[in-house]
């Protein structure tokens, strides 16, 4: 099997990629022994959170792929970069950054654009009849990918679900621990921390949904 795409979209949960979502992915892969490379897109935070207060740190940036080579340790490419020939499938964690630097869900909500490089890349893979698994609320990115009729989920919120839907897609309520299966667009979705009190609730959902991205590659 060629090599996994997983798309980060910085490092820390309220405004990158959500770190523990992201390792897990990464672990998941490994113990498959499925090839990973991460990519991101090189393109300026939204905007920067201090992490121990939740605030936003007035006047402070910082780079997408910059902060994303924290969680993979160096080993990253630009997104700009990525050819969809040469992987098999794709996994996007969430945490804020998939809803504030892959898109702007988190300021548009159904209204939203997705980033270009991350578009065209899915959008590529998709028409290659590749699979995508998306995460937590990387999900909102999906009526864009597919197009209306796209099944996901990104648990139980009723708001988040509600802008799903007025993008086209068909939200299905999903408890923490399972997977929303699209057979017909091959995506796969799961709830993560939009549901997960802990780690070990978190890493029950990813490890299915990448079992599943999996199967479907091979």
């Amino acid at each position: 099997m060629k090599k996994v795409a997983v798309v980060l979209s910085g490092c820390g949960v309220y405004d990158g990629a959500e770190i523990h979502e992201s390792v897990l992915t990464l672990l998941r892969l490994s113990e498959r022994g499925v090839a990973y490379q991460c990519l991101a897109p090189n393109i300026p935070q939204m905007h920067v959170v201090n992490h121990l207060t939740g605030e936003v740190a007035a006047g402070e940036r910082r780079n997408v792929l910059v902060e994303a080579a924290r969680i993979a340790r160096g080993d990253i490419l630009d997104l700009a970069q990525a050819h969809a020939d040469d992987y098999a499938a794709l996994l996007v964690p969430g945490g804020f950054g998939a809803a504030k630097n892959l898109s702007d869900f988190a300021v548009n909500g159904a209204d939203m654009r997705v980033q270009d490089d991350v578009l065209r890349f899915a959008r590529q893979l998709h028409e290659q009849g590749k699979p995508i698994g998306l995460i937590c609320i990387a999900p909102a990115l999906a009526a864009r990918i597919y197009g209306a009729g796209v099944a996901c989920t990104i648990g139980t919120d009723q708001e988040t679900a509600a802008a799903l839907e007025a993008m086209g897609a068909r939200h299905v309520s999903c408890p923490v621990t399972e997977i929303v299966i699209d057979q017909e667009r091959k995506l796969v979705t799961t709830p993560a921390y939009m549901l997960a009190g802990n780690i070990g609730e978190a890493a029950a959902g990813i490890r299915r949904l990448v079992d599943e991205v999996l199967a479907m590659a091979a």
